[in-house]
């Protein structure tokens, strides 16, 4: 049985009709065409499908339609202005900190969460903060080095916009 279900996605209010307990994940890959986060264990361990609910991060292919109506939703699309990178994502370019690339939305989304919270992060707390992210390829040091990079080159209010 589907229902509408009404909800802000990346500062735009739209109305999806879905099984309740649709997968957050589905809504956005296959009605919304954001393919950003990605499909990995279906199990919410891996990170590669996390997005922002309202201000904190949440595994998309566990997240069930019905627990986001009327909240706000940024994915990795999200985070660009105009078509330009942001600051987090021109960092992760510079560093080269992808290498197959397949878990690096659900990382930059970690720490856009992290860089909102607390614009100047150590390295212990931007690797606590990417913990529960798996990358397999080894790129994780980079990306480390990526978010480090942004914290030491932007102001705190350009930091993930």
């Amino acid at each position: 049985m589907t229902e509408k279900v009404r909800l802000m996605v990346n500062g735009q209010e739209i109305e999806v009709n879905a099984g309740p307990d649709t997968p957050l994940l589905y809504v956005l890959r296959n009605h919304l065409g954001l393919v950003g986060a990605r499909f990995g264990c279906g199990l919410g361990l891996c990170g590669s499908c996390d997005v922002i609910l309202e201000d904190r991060v949440v595994h998309s292919c566990d997240t069930p339609l019905w627990s986001v109506a009327g909240k706000n939703v940024r994915t990795l699309e999200g985070l660009s202005s105009a078509g330009e990178p942001s600051p987090l994502q021109r960092a992760f370019i510079e560093e080269q900190a992808a290498q197959c690339g397949y878990c690096v939305a659900g990382i930059i989304m970690n720490a856009t969460a992290l860089l909102e919270r607390d614009p100047n992060p150590d390295e212990a707390e931007v690797r606590a903060a990417l913990d529960g992210n798996l990358c397999r390829c080894g790129a994780h040091n980079r990306m480390v080095r990526a978010v480090l990079r942004v914290c030491a080159t932007t102001s705190a209010a350009e930091t993930t916009r």
